[in-house]
């Protein structure tokens, strides 16, 4: 299956993947209504790590095998067979936080919802686009979606 792979190299710290990820997710088609048109506005699926001289990308790999679907204990996470895509139902998610743990690449982040309860955000590869909103917004081309194979930890 097609993931986002990030090129080192290329990378060059600008946060661009993170804005227009914030965007393709939120409500609105404007990028200043998407930051500041609510009082939750959406966070990115994915961030930037940032440790010098290398700074990434850090999303969802979308596993063959995943650890955080195997932790989850609702059936929040599931693993979508005909797509291959690690997805997450927010209504059954408790909060418990056990997928962030299970995470090996750390792709997962928790967020409070404006009830006071936990949930989580992680990248869902834009199932409505051609190609996830990151991978079009990268001015190096650092961000990639192809098929590769996929290590597990």
């Amino acid at each position: 299956m097609k993931r986002v792979h990030c090129n080192l190299e290329f990378c060059v710290n600008c946060h661009l993947c993170e804005v227009y990820c914030t965007l393709a997710h939120s409500p609105y088609n404007d990028l200043v209504a998407a930051f500041k048109g609510g009082a939750h506005p959406e966070p990115a699926r994915l961030f930037v790590e940032e440790r010098r001289p290398a700074s990434f990308a850090v999303q969802c790999r979308h596993c063959d095998d995943p650890y955080c679907v195997t932790s989850c204990l609702t059936g929040a996470l599931y693993k979508e067979e005909s797509s291959g895509r690690v997805l997450y139902l927010q209504g059954k998610c408790i909060g418990c936080g056990t997928c962030l743990v299970a995470c090996p690449y750390g792709a997962i982040k928790r967020r409070m919802k404006p009830d006071g309860h936990f949930t989580i955000v992680k990248c869902d590869l834009c199932p409505d686009r051609t190609r996830p909103a990151c991978v079009e917004a990268c001015p190096n081309l650092a961000l990639k979606y192809e098929e590769r194979e996929q290590m597990n930890p």
